[in-house]
């Protein structure tokens, strides 16, 4: 699959022209190469990595431009990189005169330069290092602000330099997660769907399908990928960038982001408030989506109630202070601002159950989704050692409150509030 056409946008039958801003993206062998030509305007270059990232390909990136004045700030490998004010305030203030801001590495240092780049007006090429999330083509940047998870709107890269050799050699960990963040978007996808159903959302059937082919490209080389293929990991590779690029076309995450990812926004949060470990981001999702295929089947074998479950605000806030607690304030203003504690949904319910039902009951079953892991190493029982089994009821009942995105969490809590799960 060409990339690269795609990128041109789509003169789409939902009545949008999609676009993405990004002007190449190459996933091949010996990809770093094409750093030359793309900086042969740049002479000031700002790299950012941690010591993991770069001594994973660093100094080839640095001998490609070795006729280029260089910076580098490189972060700690042995600590957790949080992409916070602390962060930020660290890019910012070594960015001296720079023309191009050159990360190196996936997630967080992605994020970092995407949102420097952005409010700075600065460009930057990311080198990946690793197919372990779908962020690398999105305009989002997933930041922590004042405590709180944020997918802040920001700019796209000029480049994507997805080196196989380097990709194929990652952390064997990162790689499940890439995997495990394409097995999510089966959640993502009937939460999108859901919703314009309850609360009338814009969707759009092109994103949609085009997402669910990248699923399906992906089951097809789940054994290569463990195997550390280079072609297995090529694909798993163009997966996770088309979906990057459907969610520019959509303007929002929402065609690759739904509960399954707020619950491991949960987990991580809550792990920062607390001190307490947490899985990578895309394992955590994808453990998080046998846990919303089992809400999903427990919403099928249930009757819909006759009145929606509320907690009154003084228990509300008590019990959100007690899970959140230094960004509690946030999620309670994020939910009042929102209003879905006032939203009255219920004749929604009753009048589109049967739309519902059959959106719920045409996703993949807790059972497929546990199958699917299991190729690739991912097996359930390390989640509920690590988290337990209040630490995951809680965050199925107080996950949606990070987020002001209607899914199947908020269906669960107005029909059955949020009960437990396992």
């Amino acid at each position: 699959m060409d990339i690269n056409n795609i990128l041109h946008g789509v003169e789409c039958s939902c009545g949008k022209t999609h676009h993405c801003d990004i002007e190449y993206v190459y996933i091949e062998s010996g990809a770093i190469a094409r750093l030359e030509k793309l900086c042969e305007q740049n002479e000031n270059i700002l790299i950012v990595a941690d010591e993991n990232t770069y001594s994973a390909v660093g100094e080839y990136v640095e001998k490609t431009l070795h006729h280029k004045t260089i910076k580098k700030l490189i972060f700690p490998g042995k600590t957790v990189l949080i992409p916070n004010e602390k962060a930020i305030e660290k890019v910012k203030e070594t960015l001296d005169g720079e023309d191009i801001i050159l990360g190196i590495g996936s997630g967080v240092i992605q994020d970092l330069c995407k949102y420097v780049s952005f409010f700075s007006k600065i460009p930057y090429i990311i080198v990946a290092t690793a197919p372990s999330m779908d962020g690398y083509a999105s305009d989002g940047a997933a930041m922590i602000i004042g405590g709180m998870k944020e997918t802040v709107k920001a700019g796209l890269p000029k480049a994507i330099i997805a080196d196989t050799e380097v990709l194929k050699n990652a952390p064997m960990e990162m790689i499940k997660a890439g995997y495990g963040d394409i097995i999510g978007k089966y959640s993502a996808l009937c939460d999108w769907k859901l919703s314009t159903i309850v609360t009338g959302e814009y969707f759009c059937q092109y994103i949609y399908d085009m997402t669910y082919q990248m699923i399906e490209r992906t089951l097809e080389v789940a054994t290569g990928i463990l195997e550390r293929k280079e072609k297995s990991i090529k694909t798993l590779t163009e997966a996770l960038m088309i979906v990057g690029i459907m969610m520019s076309f959509a303007g929002s995450s929402r065609p690759a982001s739904g509960s399954e990812h707020h619950l491991s926004h949960f987990f991580e949060i809550v792990g920062i408030v607390n001190n307490e470990p947490y899985f990578a981001h895309g394992i955590d999702v994808s453990y998080s989506t046998v846990i919303i295929a089992q809400i999903r089947e427990k919403v099928l074998k249930s009757e819909f109630p006759d009145v929606l479950y509320r907690l009154s605000r003084e228990d509300y806030t008590e019990e959100i202070n007690q899970i959140y607690k230094t960004v509690a304030s946030g999620c309670i203003a994020l939910q009042d601002k929102v209003g879905n504690y006032e939203a009255d949904r219920l004749n929604i319910y009753r009048e589109k159950e049967e739309n519902i039902r059959h959106i719920l009951d045409t996703t993949p079953s807790s059972e497929d989704i546990i199958k699917m892991l299991n190729v690739v190493g991912l097996d359930m029982r390390e989640f509920y050692d690590l988290y337990g089994m209040k630490k995951i009821n809680d965050a199925v009942l107080y996950a949606k409150d990070l987020k002001d995105r209607y899914t199947v969490l908020w269906l669960y809590y107005d029909l059955f509030g949020g009960g437990r799960i396992c």
